[in-house]
């Protein structure tokens, strides 16, 4: 089963959740060969909620994970802590929303939920938890104390990471501070639109109908990581797409623009 665990819904934050936008999201990852993503929004996006409002009435849900036409989607969401740096939690969806009520006072910068108490909250449902890009200059994760770190299940090595400081350089650089850590490595593309997908995934060696089993397959190391030759294009195209595409919907909500 070939997934992607650190994957978005909404061009941005500030952006509403399009039906026809995601639509677009699914059928790319599907030509991309993949078979399973992880959702993993922001947690402070604009109406987080909406999302699986929306996705419910879009998708079956098997009380695990969307089938959006064979594709699996895994609820989740990425979240900002105190510290500095973003965890991604992956679950059921009733979990991943009860956690996000609970963030319910933290989501402005500068009153961001401590490390250990998300840890908390996280490890009172069985969640997965993964720390996203450890190195990235603006929210690293590496800064933390080994004891705290050592709470997360996996670390993330995100395709944006490896694209601006290099693939081989960053993969080194995650790789060798989990085996540090005694924690495995999964893969996410960090995409907000469709031509970042397939740039990284995971290659279980089973298919994973529940959480649970996802995060035994990777804590037992039952998966392979994919990069593909085309990273550095794909992630490229898709910063200069996600740009125009901002900079188009800012002409088209300004006053005097028909």
């Amino acid at each position: 089963m070939k997934i992607d665990l650190h994957t978005h819904a909404k061009l941005s934050k500030a952006s509403d959740f399009s039906q026809t936008y995601y639509e677009e999201m699914v059928r790319e990852a599907m030509d991309n060969g993949l078979h399973a993503l992880a959702l993993t929004e922001h947690f402070n996006t604009r109406n987080f909620d909406e999302v699986y409002q929306q996705l419910d009435r879009m998708f079956p849900y098997n009380g695990e994970y969307y089938d959006a036409g064979g594709l699996k989607i895994f609820p989740g969401m990425e979240v900002d802590i105190r510290e500095t740096g973003h965890i991604l939690l992956i679950g059921r969806k009733e979990f991943i929303l009860e956690t996000r009520r609970q963030l319910n006072d933290y989501t402005e910068k500068g009153a961001f939920i401590p490390f250990d108490d998300l840890m908390d909250l996280a490890e009172a449902l069985p969640l997965l938890k993964i720390g996203a890009h450890p190195f990235r200059e603006s929210t690293p994760l590496h800064h933390l104390d080994h004891s705290q770190l050592q709470r997360l299940d996996a670390f993330d090595l995100n395709a944006k990471d490896m694209y601006q400081y290099g693939c081989e350089a960053n993969q080194d650089q995650v790789q060798r501070f989990a085996a540090k850590l005694g924690k495995p490595v999964t893969a996410g593309s960090d995409t907000h639109q469709c031509l970042q997908y397939g740039s990284v995934y995971n290659e279980l060696d089973m298919p994973c109908e529940t959480v649970a089993e996802l995060k035994h397959a990777i804590l037992q190391g039952a998966y392979r990581l994919h990069v593909s030759d085309s990273l550095p294009l794909r992630v490229k195209a898709s910063v200069m797409l996600k740009k125009l595409m901002k900079q188009i919907i800012r002409l088209e909500t300004a006053p005097g623009i028909v």
